[in-house]
């Protein structure tokens, strides 16, 4: 019973963790430039395809859990530096027709 509590307390500080480290990389690049956004693009297409390139059956599998993290966490930093556009719903898209029809 004892170590069922242990291991739940675990994980949920494992997931509190990467829940922060998602919050931090959102609030570093909140500050960043235009300039330091791409280059940090770069250097995570840089990773990736370094990581593409690494022969896979030869690291263990500890070091393929690593990579696969480092991939999701490269992965949403770099969906947080695309960020920014706007989106409409189609709902949006035929209330702005009408509108236009309306005034025109």
């Amino acid at each position: 019973m004892g170590l069922a509590i242990l291991l739940s307390l675990s994980t949920l500080s494992v997931k509190a963790a990467n829940s922060e480290s998602k919050e931090a990389v959102s609030a570093k690049i909140a500050t960043m430039t235009t300039a330091q956004k791409e280059e940090r693009a770069k250097a995570i297409k840089l990773r990736v395809e370094e990581i593409k390139s690494m022969d896979m059956s030869v690291l263990s599998r500890a070091e393929r859990k690593e990579l696969k993290s480092e991939l999701r966490a490269m992965k949403y930093e770099a969906n947080e530096l695309g960020s920014g556009g706007i989106y409409l719903s189609l709902a949006a898209i035929i209330i702005i027709i009408l509108l236009l029809i309306l005034i025109l």
